[in-house]
């Protein structure tokens, strides 16, 4: 079983991640005296959870087992209790099925003519939309440049948490492999509290938990993590260096759309690095993504 993912994900993966975080806390992190006796179990015991979210431990217990749902207050304060930050919160509200948890079916992700003529004219920052699970659904010419060229792949195969696992090269272009690949993977988790029945995403974190050891691990850490922003350093085979930032944008049109970008301050390194790159490849003629016809 991957991590719950069955039909009965939500309550099942509450419990889960209710699990995986109280065994992370210590007594004295959440204010408990320390009597000093060998614990059985690490972190926090159940009993200690319920009592510091004052409810009984039946209750707790119970949530644990997936054997009932949790009304929003008492989540609230299991949050606080848990030292979950917001994106830790947001996932347990939607396992709890305060927010929709059933996947509608859905069809093919298709980026809007606008969307592409933002993409195309963004001829020196690096940029890609990604849909759900991930998915690369668009890419401009120098994003191809910088990451891969996502034209090569199988469509199905665009996927970026599965080129981060399973392109060889992915491990010597990001300067820190291991702490991008276990966001991505983080982000992946939201996704699947989203969206639990998701075939396409069940597959994957199968086939990604088969091939890769550490993904069924950080799988199995139960991160979360939202696509915001943050600064990554890549190591480029032609122009060496690059320290980038990076954005992500929310398409009004389809909410599981996001635009991300990656920048670098003027009169930088890195800057003037990305520019020597989209002359580059401008002379390979690397192509960016089409919009439909």
């Amino acid at each position: 079983m991957l991590g719950g993912m069955t039909s009965n994900v939500p309550l099942n993966e509450l419990g889960e991640f209710l699990r995986k975080r109280r065994s992370e806390l210590s007594p004295h992190a959440v204010g408990l005296p320390e009597t000093g006796r060998p614990r059985r179990v690490a972190g926090l015991r159940r009993e200690e959870v319920a009592q510091l979210a004052a409810i009984s431990t039946d209750y707790y217990t119970r949530l644990e087992q997936g054997r009932m749902q949790a009304s929003a207050p008492v989540l609230d304060i299991l949050a606080r209790v848990l030292h979950l930050d917001d994106d830790e919160r947001g996932y347990l509200f939607q396992l709890a099925g305060r927010t929709t948890t059933r996947t509608r079916r859905r069809g093919r992700q298709t980026v809007q003519p606008q969307l592409q003529r933002v993409l195309d004219d963004l001829t020196a920052t690096p940029a890609i939309v990604q849909g759900r699970r991930g998915d690369v659904l668009a890419w401009n010419a120098l994003a191809a440049a910088l990451v891969t060229d996502f034209s090569r792949l199988p469509e199905r195969h665009r996927n970026y948490p599965r080129i981060q696992f399973t392109d060889p090269a992915m491990r010597t272009l990001y300067a820190d492999w291991e702490n991008s690949a276990k966001t991505s993977v983080a982000q992946l988790r939201m996704e699947a509290a989203k969206y639990p029945e998701d075939p396409r995403l069940i597959e994957l974190v199968g086939e990604l938990s088969l091939r890769d050891k550490q993904f069924a691990q950080w799988w199995g850490d139960h991160r979360v993590a939202a696509r915001t922003v943050g600064t990554k350093t890549l190591n480029h085979p032609v122009v060496g260096e690059l320290v980038l930032d990076w954005d992500t944008l929310t398409a009004n049109t389809d909410p599981d759309q996001h635009l991300t970008v990656w920048t670098a301050a003027p009169g930088s390194a890195t800057h003037d690095r990305l520019r020597i790159l989209a002359s580059w490849a401008a002379d390979r003629h690397l192509p960016a993504s089409q919009p439909p016809s």
